[in-house]
């Protein structure tokens, strides 16, 4: 599991080997502590205003619990790692080489063919329970597949002979599912498109906080398996940029976007989960507590059927870090 400390004046240290959380009560004005097992802490994200000690950062980094730092919209800062590279620099070597042949080409492909097939999926499994809009949904189902035969069909040396057509695909792709999304909401929570850094909306507030806890879990599974999470293959060559991250995260947006949808349609979230702030929608703490909840269940849900395993959700990014490595070096 994952520690969220999102609650100002929070103090993170041990106690007997364990993490010790410590939190204020303003309305008794008393401290109360919760603890938890480093061996079933994967991760510790803080939000705002919160402390945490020495010997607290040292616990996590012998239990391989990496510590995360957010900006509000759950975007991640920075992280405190172990100095360990996690593997061989072979892997890092072959990614570099596969960025500039057609093995980038052929990854880049694959992983964003499998985020199109996700979203037409999800809106296919819309209409069992929306049969009025059967006809809505066909219409977008339909072009979004002629959307991915194109993409199927883009040949290239590399991947930079192809990125702009890439993007025009994917872009458009895009646009028609959030567009099916929002109309598949009630009224006052529908959207006009993606928007972030501000969110214009609700949804889109709940989405990117979403999509910022799925990085954090992308760039540790690619950390782990050796992996360099800066050398991407469509996303690249911009200053510190994770474009790695984003290039991998693609198959897995849909965690994230499963999550967010099932809670406005499920009518679980209103008005007090968020606030205004300049040109835009942010979440407040209430907020994030909901969803951040529901992603780590959801997350973390067991028995998923995954390339003939049962898997949580949390295991099949990594399992699938790991196999793309060993393919680079095999």
């Amino acid at each position: 599991m994952q520690l969220y400390i999102n609650t100002y004046g929070a103090y993170v240290h041990i106690k007997d080997e364990m993490f010790e959380v410590r939190l204020k009560d303003d309305e008794t004005q008393t401290i109360k502590k919760h603890h938890f097992a480093a061996s079933k802490v994967s991760g510790i994200v803080l939000t705002t205003g919160a402390a945490l000690s020495t010997d607290a950062i040292r616990l996590a980094i012998i239990n391989n619990v990496d510590i995360i730092v957010t900006e509000k919209d759950g975007k991640p800062l920075g992280r405190v790692w172990h100095s360990k590279l996690g593997s061989t620099t072979k892997i890092r070597k072959c990614q570099l080489e596969a960025s500039m042949n057609e093995t980038g080409v052929k990854y880049t492909k694959e992983w964003l063919l499998q985020k199109m097939n996700n979203q037409r999926e999800f809106i296919l499994s819309l209409k069992k329970h929306r049969p009025n809009k059967a006809d809505f949904l066909d219409d977008k189902i339909k072009r979004m597949e002629a959307l991915a035969l194109s993409v199927s069909s883009l040949e290239s040396g590399k991947v930079s002979d192809i990125a702009d057509t890439l993007r025009g695909l994917e872009g458009t792709s895009g646009r028609l599912y959030f567009e099916t999304l929002s109309k598949m909401l009630v009224g006052e929570y529908q959207f006009s498109g993606r928007s972030s850094r501000p969110a214009k909306d609700p949804f889109n507030a709940f989405l990117n906080y979403a999509f910022g806890i799925l990085y954090s879990k992308v760039e540790k599974a690619l950390i782990i398996a050796g992996l360099d999470p800066y050398l991407g293959f469509l996303h690249r060559d911009d200053y510190n940029q994770l474009s790695f991250v984003y290039d991998f995260i693609e198959p897995y947006r849909i965690y994230a976007e499963t999550v967010v949808f099932r809670l406005f349609s499920g009518k679980k979230v209103n008005k007090s989960h968020t606030d205004l702030i300049t040109n835009g929608v942010s979440l407040n703490s209430e907020g994030k507590a909901l969803l951040v909840a529901a992603f780590n269940k959801y997350f973390d849900e067991e028995g998923i059927r995954y390339k003939g395993k049962n898997q949580t959700r949390s295991n099949t990014i990594q399992y699938d870090a790991h196999s793309f490595a060993n393919t680079l070096i095999q």
